[in-house]
């Protein structure tokens, strides 16, 4: 933990990490603030723990970019299991139904993507943040409840194959906010008639923000405060 001088502001801006696995965005959002000793930090938008990638911390008045920075389009690279159905749509979940996924060929699987593209209604996952009443669908889920959900548009401007050994696949998909890749993974299998999840995801870009420019949270925690406004995107940057 570095110590603030109590006279010193945050500094103001956007510092990009690539979150690590099995980290919450939170987690991270509280690593940083308590290291650094700062008043205001926030998030532009979250990750599931074991999803890996970018995520837009926002210091000082950075915290004020926080709708415009998650409005922007996403895109992920990731990988998915078919044959198998969880409740929560990805591998971290209790699984519901296993089918034999053997009839699956690379040109049906791409034909499948391709139909995936463009304007659509998404039903997110019961294992999901989303509030009903105040409560966060996943803690209902946990009871074994499920209930109706309202579904999402969305749009996916592409979902391309990248390498397929079956059961999995690996794939690269660009969508707006507020899309669950889950459930594109999960609606895909559907569409296939084996069932599929998702195994790994990894963000790569969020609206203009790119993991290239992203720094490893080991790293982060090397620096002190003059490095770390020295490593943000500042307010006139943005």
């Amino acid at each position: 933990m570095r110590k603030r001088n109590p006279h010193q502001p945050d500094p103001d801006g956007v510092l990009l990490i690539d979150k690590p696995q099995e980290w919450t965005s939170h987690d991270a959002v509280a690593k940083i603030r308590n290291f650094f000793q700062l008043n205001k930090v926030g998030h532009g938008g979250t990750l599931d723990p074991n999803a890996t990638g970018l995520i837009a911390i926002l210091i000082g008045r950075g915290t004020k970019l926080s709708q415009r920075v998650m409005s922007g389009d996403k895109t992920y690279e990731g990988e998915i299991l078919f044959g198998v159905e969880t409740n929560s749509q990805d591998t971290d979940g209790e699984i519901v139904a296993e089918k034999d996924p053997s009839g699956i060929t690379e040109e049906l699987l791409r034909k499948e993507m391709r139909a995936a593209v463009g304007d659509q209604m998404q039903v997110p996952p019961m294992v999901s943040a989303i509030k009903k009443d105040g409560v966060p669908l996943y803690k209902l889920a946990r009871k074994g409840q499920e209930i109706e959900r309202e579904p999402r548009f969305v749009h996916i401007y592409k979902f391309t194959l990248d390498s397929f050994e079956p059961p999995r696949a690996t794939f690269e998909v660009k969508c707006t906010k507020g899309t669950y890749v889950r459930t594109i993974a999960h609606d895909l299998g559907q569409r296939l008639g084996c069932g599929a999840c998702l195994s790994q995801l990894r963000r790569t870009q969020s609206g203009n923000f790119d993991i290239s420019k992203a720094w490893k949270l080991d790293e982060i925690l090397t620096w002190d405060r003059d490095q770390l406004a020295a490593n943000m995107i500042s307010m006139d940057q943005i």
